[in-house]
């Protein structure tokens, strides 16, 4: 298990020059035709992007890579890093791997005053636009402008679109002047857009499914962002609006996923007029194979994943865990790993992060926090008593072979790469061929030769 390491930002001018002309190509494609998106990792966690940038050589496309304005912000995040830390960070598990720092494109998600909603509106924005400028000058290139939640002092019924668009237009014109203080030449920065986001990392109740977007409502709002970025002088910024967040009645929460259904999701009338947006579709984690491909084709060209890969993490380490206590529990001498009790623990003495977010028995809120959909303890992996769990895991498993016919028990789909020569059955590449197996899916989603 990587720690997160602290990495000077990369200056990449012309690179991140080639990432965003690739990324404006292929949303431009598929508004053309309904072939071809992309997908954007959410995660800052370093087996999560190992594997990322590991699809990203084999594919051959761009690694677009996106931090959300609590996971990575001016004062840390919950990782504990800052904008230019987590740039390095990427572009260093990036440049070890081989993958050319020109496919290499970082995104700011929710980038606005959610981490200090419940702060007045005066200091939320305050420190909002602050992350924005951190980010733009570390290197972020696609920025979602999101002041789509109501702040302390916002009195119902006063928090209006009008609202959020205003908002989002002084997020954005702070990003332009944080653009100006890069170098001469620097690619221009793209915006992502909208009202209707869902939260970040799943819905807090399984009861119901989302409300999908009408195409008149989609219309409004991008009208409404295009009046407010044009009152900030903001018209150059408005045209390089790349994608609106709408409501496409895809979700989960931690026991429900909100399947995609398409005959719902009606708003690609609401592109019409503006034939250089496409749709940007969060919360798509948990969704089918063929769910994704279809929302690639209805100009849900931009597909965010988080949660699933942490999911999948989580997934294939328990597992090993299991494979752990077989082979070594009557073997004297052997301490064995306890990765579930510390991420238990970890859970327990700081609940900030999942808190709010269940109800119920004692045992059933152990048990989603554990194994719930919403993945709440993806927090808590970069904890250093779980981290050294976590190494003496790897680190007995490592001792010697690992039994094919545990294997076939505990991770089967590992078991059938392993016998077929595709996977060797080392811990570290286990654990990645499981997260790649949500990555595939978004990356035949996306691909336009698979639906040529």
């Amino acid at each position: 298990m990587k720690t997160f390491p602290v990495v000077r930002t990369l200056t990449l001018n012309q690179q991140r020059e080639d990432s965003t002309t690739r990324l404006r190509d292929v949303l431009r494609s598929n508004r053309q035709s309904g072939k071809g998106g992309i997908y954007a990792v959410c995660s800052a966690h370093p087996a999560v992007i190992e594997a990322a940038v590991q699809q990203s050589l084999e594919d051959g496309s761009v690694l677009l890579v996106e931090s959300t304005s609590s996971q990575v912000n001016q004062f840390g995040g919950y990782t504990g890093l800052r904008p230019s830390e987590f740039a390095g960070f990427v572009h260093a598990a990036a440049g070890s791997a081989g993958l050319p720092a020109e496919r290499v494109l970082l995104g700011g998600d929710h980038v606005g005053p959610f981490p200090w909603r419940h702060e007045a509106s005066v200091s939320a924005l305050r420190k909002a636009r602050e992350l924005v400028h951190d980010c733009v000058v570390a290197g972020y290139q696609k920025i979602h402008l999101d002041a789509s939640m109501p702040c302390g002092d916002d009195e119902r019924g006063s928090f209006t679109e009008r609202t959020v668009a205003a908002r989002a237009a002084i997020l954005c014109q702070a990003a332009e002047e944080a653009y100006r203080e890069l170098p001469s030449g620097t690619p221009q920065l793209v915006y992502v857009i909208g009202t209707e986001v869902p939260a970040p990392g799943g819905e807090s109740v399984d009861a119901t499914s989302p409300v999908v977007t009408k195409a008149e409502d989609a219309h409004r709002t991008l009208e409404t962002f295009r009046l407010a970025f044009g009152e900030r002088g903001l018209s150059s910024a408005w045209e390089r609006v790349i994608a609106l967040v709408v409501q496409p009645g895809v979700d989960f929460g931690s026991t429900a996923i909100f399947d995609y259904d398409r005959a719902k999701a009606q708003s690609s009338a609401a592109l019409s007029k503006y034939p250089g947006i496409v749709f940007e579709a969060h919360s798509t984690d948990y969704q089918s194979p063929q769910a994704l491909a279809r929302m690639v084709e209805d100009h849900f060209a931009i597909l965010k994943v988080g949660p699933w890969l942490t999911f999948a993490f989580r997934e294939a380490v328990l597992a090993l865990s299991a494979i752990e206590r077989e082979l070594f529990t009557t073997r004297s001498g052997r301490q064995i790993s306890q990765v579930r009790g510390a991420l238990e623990a970890a859970m327990l003495r700081d609940p900030v992060h999942w808190r709010s977010y269940y109800r119920g028995g004692e045992d059933d809120v152990r048990r989603d926090l554990t194994y719930g959909y919403s993945d709440r303890c993806r927090y808590y992996w970069n904890q250093p008593a779980v981290q050294e769990e976590i190494a003496r895991l790897f680190d007995n498993l490592g001792e010697r072979p690992i039994p094919l016919a545990l294997v076939s028990q505990y991770l089967p789909v590992e078991y059938e790469a392993i016998r077929s020569g595709e996977l060797k059955a080392v811990p570290e590449r286990m654990v990645q061929y499981h997260i790649r197996r949500v990555l595939r899916a978004y990356a035949d989603a996306c691909s336009a030769k698979q639906r040529a």
